[in-house]
């Protein structure tokens, strides 16, 4: 250790304050403007509603039934947020909201320790600027929430490291990474522990640092991981016996193994989504890669390419691991972007002696970034697309307590939510098709939660044949189907919409509508 290193440095109050309001101002102004997207945003935000109205706040339900493809920390916090925040569009959105938060505080924080104040205020810009990571806070899926909690993992573990290997205390550090660790087992399974300690124990292998691998291997940190993962796949799995089985073979093993999921990409696909969100910033992420120019003995402490290596393994697993499976989404790779974010940082403040045009580029490049951020919500605001709000709304003024609602040949994620529906709702379909199980969308989803109701009935689950028998039951029923399918059944075709929002009808039916005997 050099003779002029003091230790990390400290985030003065003032400074972190300012990070941390202003982080999270930035994330949050623009979070509530734009509708649900349909399926994901929807799905989500469904299962959260359905929790605020049923007072079920432990087990996940879709459509009334459990619904156990996530574990439960993004509907916990989105429950939370619609409790104090009402239940809108912005409540909706904390939960990627608090993850983009929390991974660009936590990367400011490791950069501010171990590379200094400089590059860790340009890493704070950057990631807030990227527009992968912005429009990744503005969605309402796991994929951002779990980026944070991956982020705050290895960044509380590499700090835990570092303090150590300088002779500083340690312990506290490394047992809130261990915690975080169970935090993000709660966000997303496996993943939450997998992820972060293949980034770091690649970057300490790397080194040949055996015997600070081997003091990870901490008995109370992990005692303080399970204390936070366990309890709740515990009481799942006392409740509904198949449900391990079902949760990490199904729906992490298969699903990482198999092929038979949507959006197959190509192995390459993760690495040209980030070479093309990222076009703006190749430069200067260019020169981040490549270090420092002075030898390690001869930098400053703290020396801001201290971290390099950790950036690069951190980098380099994500986009691997998330390339191996032949299903791939965007939202995954976004544990990729705050290192990204740090490399750029770094190439930046080398950038320092060089002439003010090189800067005032730099600086434009990171506005450029920020509008094209902004730019995107703001068009999606203004022009909405795959959703049902308007239909909800006109639903949710016409009809009376009580009245029944069908959705025929399809289920609209959002509708409970922005109709603020108090039931699950009937959802006609052909059931026994085989085809149902084999593809992966709303009818799988459905389907498969009656693996887990009573008996393994759903009742709003029925045959679509049996639909207008059913609905001479009530004197009032609310049916919702494709405006494209009416022509093609026989009852529905000759009866007029009362709504008509996105190729998505609703009717107002009574018994004799439909031929109903008196």
């Amino acid at each position: 250790m050099s003779a002029a290193f003091m230790g990390p440095a400290r985030v003065p109050r003032r400074e972190l304050a300012l990070a941390l309001i202003g982080a999270l101002l930035w994330l949050a102004w623009s979070a509530g403007l734009r509708a649900l997207e349909l399926p994901d945003e929807g799905r989500y935000v469904g299962v959260a509603w359905e929790a605020i109205r049923g007072g079920e706040w432990l087990v996940p339900t879709l459509n009334g039934q459990p619904f156990f493809h996530k574990p439960p920390l993004f509907y916990w916090i989105t429950e939370v947020a619609m409790t104090l925040l009402g239940v809108n569009q912005l409540a909706a959105r904390a939960a990627p909201v608090l993850g983009a938060w929390l991974a660009a505080i936590s990367l400011f924080g490791l950069l501010y320790r171990w590379a200094g104040a400089s590059a860790a205020r340009a890493a704070l810009l950057v990631v807030l600027a990227l527009p992968m990571f912005f429009l990744g806070s503005q969605y309402a899926n796991l994929d951002m929430l779990v980026a944070g909690c991956i982020a705050a993992t290895v960044a509380l573990t590499a700090d835990a490291v570092l303090r150590r290997r300088h002779g500083l205390p340690w312990r506290a550090v490394l047992m809130a990474a261990y915690a975080m660790a169970g935090v993000g087992i709660l966000a997303k399974g496996l993943i939450g522990i997998v992820l972060p300690g293949l980034i770091v124990l690649g970057w300490l292998a790397t080194q040949r640092r055996w015997r600070e691998i081997l003091g990870l291997l901490w008995l109370p940190g992990l005692v303080a991981m399970l204390v936070v993962a366990v309890p709740w796949y515990l009481a799942m799995q006392r409740r509904f016996p198949d449900f391990l089985h079902y949760f990490f073979v199904v729906q992490h093993l298969q699903r990482f193994a198999s092929g038979g999921f949507n959006n197959v990409q190509p192995f390459w696909f993760f690495p040209a989504v980030l070479l093309a969100f990222h076009l703006p910033v190749l430069p200067w992420l260019a020169l981040g890669w490549a270090g420092p120019r002075r030898a390690a003995s001869e930098a400053p402490e703290p020396d801001p390419h201290r971290l390099v290596p950790l950036l690069l393994w951190w980098l380099g697993v994500v986009v691997v691991f998330f390339s191996m499976p032949q299903s791939k989404l965007v939202g995954y790779i976004l544990p990729a972007v705050p290192p990204i974010a740090a490399l750029t940082a770094l190439g930046w403040r080398r950038l320092q002696p060089a002439s003010r045009a090189m800067r005032r580029w730099a600086g434009a490049t990171l506005a450029l970034c920020a509008l094209i951020g902004v730019g995107v919500v703001l068009t999606l605001a203004m022009e909405p697309h795959r959703n049902t709000r308007e239909l909800a709304q006109d639903l949710a003024a016409w009809r009376a307590p009580g009245e029944p609602i069908v959705s025929v040949g399809r289920f609209d994620y959002d509708l409970p939510f922005y109709a603020r529906l108090t039931a699950p709702i009937t959802v006609a379909e052909d059931w026994n098709d085989p085809d149902v199980l084999a593809r992966d969308n709303w009818r799988k989803e459905l389907a498969e939660t009656r693996k887990f109701a009573p008996g393994g009935i759903a009742p709003m689950l029925i045959d679509e044949k049996t639909l207008p028998a059913a609905l001479c039951a009530h004197p009032v029923n609310w049916v919702i189907a494709a405006s494209r399918d009416a022509p093609g059944t026989p009852w529905l075709k000759d009866l007029t919409a009362v709504a008509t929002r996105r190729g998505v009808s609703l009717w107002r039916i009574t018994p004799t509508m439909v031929g109903c005997p008196r």
